[in-house]
């Protein structure tokens, strides 16, 4: 009884607080009054003992008047001293507020200057800090920070900057700037998550928002910088270092960057801004197709067209040089996927994306590189025939895969010489070719040959605007062009044009071949020793075979049928394009993935998580970075006819094998990671095509349109914390297995590790929900149920429990039957 007392009679902190500090102030009000109240004494005693030695005149009319004047006197004395006292009461709490606002500066001083303040407790700080002055400090310390690290939490800073107050905007205007000058990669992912993140708002407002003008400015090339970057530049900015970029930025002269943002709004532009936006034809580096013709002219109809999206005639402003080809390259793309899905079959999806991919590779090389990819390239050429259509039911996501030329920048390096499709084979015929080749290409480097320029090919790539008319998209003049220039001007230092057309047939040659008797040995070893399934080809399913194909095989193979393959810096890359999908929400999913798992690594808990990188280019369009040698758990089933297990067991060996027993582990370490992800971010739509199982045995999660407060339909209908089915336990060696003892072990490690940085994860949702209409912040639970899903006022032995709880209710789940078996009705997804 006397403990439910005490803990009914637990006093508010705050309460406690408040009672505290009027304390304190009535004792400062008394040490203050003290000395006062002696002194008023010691006169009114003196003046006592003068008036009792004195001898009055008394008088019955002067005594009543000196009543009233000391009546009054004293009603005066005590209207005085409660002023006194208010006052006092006031400049003692103004002096006490402000002491306390100084000490929490400094003691946010010492924070921000200590070694533990990073770029997330700057985001952090600079999304709920009121004070301008915090958010000045904050805006100038980006400049300290390395831009990868910075680069994670673009999205965060551009969401801020345009749906938050001008305050917040006005401290992340000058880094964005800095960085939009530094290079052209920065300035146009900047541009593609502006335009997304401003689609949210009302039209009205957006055309005249911060982020509208910035967009502007940045597309317009009114950022670019005044002098070229140095050709050592890595990662799309500037490799200088945090003291550099603190002079740049003071020597930065913000008026003229507010000047250019109010001519942006006025939709004026400078002299030099003009010549920039509107390049004359003229200034063309080969010939013009008849889109140039038409922009010469000088009809009233020059420079206006009528698109299909806007019937009104509009007119069409050139874009710069500097942007052009690289957004030319993109709005390709992502028009070949806008096509693609009006057709009704993937075969025939396929065909048609080979043949508009066939017409690409006219125009390359070109100063133009993938968004996704890591190092610093020129792209040469893309392999049409290697392209599929992925599964999709209404849409045409495609993967290409793309032949690209490393170099020190793309910006100020030479674009490579293009190379005839006709000499393919000649250069298998030489075995010096690999010297003339690597010679050629320095001989590029310097200069030395007489091929066609970067700024020639730079510009070859955007002549042809995007046409919805196929016919019109790539004109034969253009491509005529091409074809004689390189043929012309590739001049004799080149290895490759030496060969004639007699040693291109010679291969074709019926001369016999001789193989070694210890090669022949060697392959039967390595066939017997590991020989993995291949897919069979499937119409309704194109990519299941190319995806099946082992990553190195398939550079290989594709290496030996390029004409560039010879040269060493050749490389091969492969991206998803994407239309019709908002992919706004896969990159907030991607971000999350991304700080767990560098949690998990600092904690040092053994969970395995593969987040691959998303590229948003508007709201409904962009490019995902795919996830090599892996296929969906569906085409396993699909196209092995067996269980997870049994595949397994064909795959790496039997139970008792290395192989086996690795990929088992690596099975459950990534079973583990994603169940933690499918529950802290509620992840739904589970079903067989969207989870990957690579050839080392990890299963990836991919798609994740529905998380949060969102899931198809917005039924609710799967209701399991995660997807754990039965065949997932049997890999995991059945339920009293160690492995999945482990399982459940690493589970409990990784939700321990995760809230111990929950405000990591948090942060990077809840910026994003400022300002967004996407359906995974619908609700206004949606923060608090992700922060109780971390389970903070839980024992570690109360955690276990829940653990417990949580695999038992996803392992017994009907939902994730049921929605499996809906899926395989309605979308034949096994």
């Amino acid at each position: 009884m006397e403990m439910d007392l005490a803990v009914d009679q637990v006093i508010d902190p705050e309460v406690a607080l408040k009672a505290c500090q009027e304390v304190l102030l009535q004792v400062q009000l008394q040490n203050r009054e003290g000395p006062d109240q002696q002194q008023q004494q010691q006169v009114n005693n003196n003046n006592t003992d003068q008036t009792e030695g004195a001898s009055p005149q008394w008088d019955a009319g002067s005594i009543r008047e000196e009543e009233e004047e000391g009546e009054e006197e004293e009603e005066e004395e005590e209207e005085g001293e409660k002023r006194g006292a208010v006052r006092e009461i006031s400049q003692s709490s103004s002096a006490a507020a402000a002491a306390a606002a100084a000490s929490k500066q400094s003691w946010l001083l010492r924070l921000f200057e200590s070694k533990l303040f990073d770029v997330s407790m700057a985001i952090a700080y600079l999304y709920k800090s009121k004070e301008p002055g915090v958010q000045a400090y904050i805006g100038n310390r980006l400049f300290s920070f390395p831009d990868s690290e910075v680069d994670f939490y673009l999205p965060q800073l551009l969401n801020m900057y345009v749906h938050m107050d001008t305050e917040v905007g006005d401290a992340i205007s000058p880094y964005l700037i800095y960085r939009c000058r530094g290079g052209i990669a920065f300035s146009l992912l900047t541009a593609w998550l502006l335009g997304a993140y401003s689609s949210d708002m009302h039209i009205s407002t957006q055309r005249h928002s911060r982020g509208a003008k910035l967009r502007k400015l940045i597309l317009s090339d009114e950022l670019k910088p005044s002098s070229p970057p140095p050709a050592s530049v890595s990662g799309g900015s500037p490799a200088s270092s945090p003291c550099h970029r603190r002079r740049c930025h003071r020597r930065h002269n913000s008026s003229s960057v507010e000047s250019s943002l109010s001519l942006c709004a006025a939709g004026t532009f400078p002299a030099e801004a003009e010549a920039e936006v509107f390049v004359s034809p003229s200034r063309r580096t080969h010939q013009r197709s008849k889109s140039d013709a038409t922009t010469a002219s000088g009809g009233p109809g020059a420079g206006l067209r009528r698109t299909g999206s806007n019937p009104k005639v509009e007119a069409v402003h050139e874009e710069p040089d500097r942007l052009r080809p690289q957004r030319e390259l993109v709005k390709s793309l992502l028009g070949i996927g806008k096509r693609l899905a009006t057709l009704p079959t993937k075969e025939q999806k396929t065909q048609r994306l080979i043949s508009e991919l066939s017409l690409l590779n006219h125009k390359l090389p070109a100063r133009v590189w993938l968004p996704t990819a890591e190092r610093q390239h020129h792209v040469c050429r893309v392999p049409h025939t290697q392209a599929v259509v992925l599964n999709s039911k209404d849409k045409a996501p495609y993967i290409i895969y793309v032949e690209v030329l490393e170099c020190e920048s793309f910006e100020t390096s030479p674009v490579p010489v293009r190379i005839p499709e006709t000499r393919i084979r000649s250069a298998r015929s030489a075995e010096n070719l690999d010297c003339g080749g690597v010679s050629a290409a320095n001989a590029n480097a310097n200069g030395g040959v007489s091929g066609i320029t970067s700024e020639h090919r730079a510009g070859s790539f955007s002549t042809v605007p995007n046409y919805d008319n196929d016919d019109e998209a790539w004109a034969t003049d253009d491509i005529g062009q091409l074809q004689v220039e390189v043929e012309t001007q590739t001049s004799s230092s080149d290895n490759i044009s030496q060969f004639s057309v007699d040693s291109i047939t010679s291969l074709e040659s019926k001369e016999p071949v001789f193989i070694a008797a210890g090669d022949i040995r060697r392959r039967l070893s390595e066939n017997l020793a590991h020989t993995p399934t291949s897919f069979r080809r499937d119409p309704e399913d194109p990519s299941a075979v190319a995806l099946k194909e082992p990553w190195e095989e398939k550079v290989r193979r594709i290496r030996e049928g390029s004409p560039y393959g010879h040269l060493p810096n050749w490389r091969l890359l492969s991206v998803i394009v994407k239309c019709g999908d908002d992919l706004r929400q896969e990159l907030l999913a991607y971000q999350v993935l991304r700080q767990l798992q560098s949690i998990w690594q600092q904690e040092r808990v053994p969970l395995w998580i593969k987040p691959y990188k998303i590229l948003v280019m508007s709201s409904d369009s962009g490019m995902i970075e795919p996830v090599l040698n892996a296929v969906s758990l569906h085409q396993v089933r699909k196209q092995s006819q067996l269980s997870l297990l049994d595949y397994f067991l064909q795959e790496h060996g039997s139970f008792t094998t290395e192989e086996f027993l690795t990929a088992q582990r690596n099975f459950v370490q990534s079973c583990a990671g994603y169940s933690l992800i499918c529950y802290l971010l509620q992840v739904k739509d589970r079903h067989n095509g969207n989870i990957l199982l690579d050839s080392e045995g990890h299963i990836i999660h991919i798609d994740f349109g529905f998380i949060l407060s969102s899931s198809p339909r917005n039924l609710g209908f799967e209701t399991s914390a995660f997807k754990l089915t039965s065949e997932f336990v049997d890999v995991m060696g059945g339920l009293n297995g160690d492995m999945f003892i482990y399982y459940k072990m690493l589970m409990l490690q990784g939700l321990i590790a995760a809230r111990k940085h929950m405000e990591k994860v948090l942060q990077i949702v809840e910026i994003m929900q400022q300002g967004s209409h996407l359906p995974c912040f619908h609700g206004s639970s949606t923060i608090r149920g992700l922060k109780e899903r971390f389970h903070m006022s839980l024992t570690e032995e109360q955690l276990q429990l829940l653990v417990e709880q949580l695999v038992d209710g996803s392992m017994r789940s009907i939902t994730t039957k049921l929605y499996d078996s809906f899926q395989y009705v309605t979308n034949g997804i096994m």
